[in-house]
């Protein structure tokens, strides 16, 4: 018995193993069509968004840098905080030819459930430079509708 590895009649033809060799294709396509595409495609406004909860909170802060306070939208329905906002292109020289444009621009959309719907006065938002803060109280009894539930071994 030889001690080399053992492989399949097909692999060997191949070079390796097909199936590693269909993703490494898939990949390439993947990439070719990111690395072909024109470099004045229009990109998307991407608001990132990190979510806290105390006690007697919900926490909210969205990443918008360039975004004016008056283009962010910020309203409660039901139990989801919605929050809405526009970048304008900033590309207002149209003499120019552009050859790259990494900066983003356009409008978002981010839903927060929040699992209660909160009171109208205990919702405070700040705005301060490109974040925005928001702090959405729980009403009373919200924090007590949680319950832990076992786990059980197989």
């Amino acid at each position: 018995m030889s001690n080399e590895p053992q492989t399949s009649k097909g692999a060997a033809e191949h070079g390796g193993w097909p199936l590693l060799q269909t993703f490494q294709s898939e990949m390439n396509r993947f990439f070719d069509r990111f690395n072909n595409a024109p470099l004045w495609r229009e990109s998307q406004m991407i608001a990132a968004i990190n979510v806290a909860e105390t006690d007697g909170a919900i926490e909210v802060t969205v990443d918008v840098p360039g975004v004016d306070q008056k283009d962010l939208d910020v309203t409660v329905s039901h139990e989801n905080l919605i929050i809405k906002g526009t970048k304008s292109d900033e590309r207002e020289d149209e003499s120019k030819d552009w050859h790259l444009v990494e900066r983003s621009y356009g409008s978002f959309r981010r839903v927060v459930p929040l699992g209660f719907t909160p009171e109208d006065d205990k919702v405070d938002a700040t705005y301060a430079n490109g974040v925005l803060t928001l702090r959405i109280a729980k009403p009373e009894g919200a924090a007590t509708n949680n319950r832990k539930i076992e786990i059980k071994a197989g």
